[in-house]
């Protein structure tokens, strides 16, 4: 079976900096809804469509692409007052945006009684590589659909 819309695709990556230092990497097979479902960037979606089980590539994502452009207005300092004790760089807590999104803040300095956070994901402005390879293409059941993800091994629980 070919990959297409409404297909649930189970594979693993493989995500390196362009210099190839390894970033992350799947420890389990993953899987998503193939589709335009949001659950992988549009551009992976673009390089897998029509492959099958067994197709291996490696593609090269602009931070447009990725995890977006990095932005210093996510960047924040909060007096260490405000936070319970025992903050630690590293540590994260969760934040709105204007727009009300949710926004995953890392603590990423603590200087004095000022702690710095950084809302950008930990890969924002970098140009990444992925190396994908295909382990399974199957036909997403109609529940899966309504739910716009992929259910059981290597996908969503509920």
């Amino acid at each position: 079976m070919n990959i297409t819309k409404n297909t649930a695709v189970t594979l693993q990556f493989k995500i390196s900096d362009t210099t190839g230092k390894l970033l992350d990497q799947s420890q389990e097979p993953i899987a998503y809804l193939h589709g335009g479902y949001g659950n992988t960037f549009p551009k992976i979606e673009e390089a897998l469509e029509g492959q099958a089980a067994g197709f291996a590539t490696t593609i090269e994502l602009a931070p447009a692409d990725a995890f977006g452009e990095y932005n210093e207005a996510l960047l924040q300092t909060i007096p260490k007052t405000q936070f319970p004790p025992g903050v630690k760089v590293g540590g994260q807590l969760e934040g709105r945006a204007e727009d009300g999104q949710t926004i995953v803040f890392t603590v990423v300095k603590i200087k004095g009684p000022v702690v710095h956070l950084d809302g950008n994901h930990p890969l924002a402005g970098k140009t990444l590589r992925f190396a994908l390879k295909v382990l399974e293409v199957r036909a997403a059941s109609e529940e899966e659909i309504a739910h716009g993800h992929v259910h059981g091994a290597h996908g969503h629980h509920h």
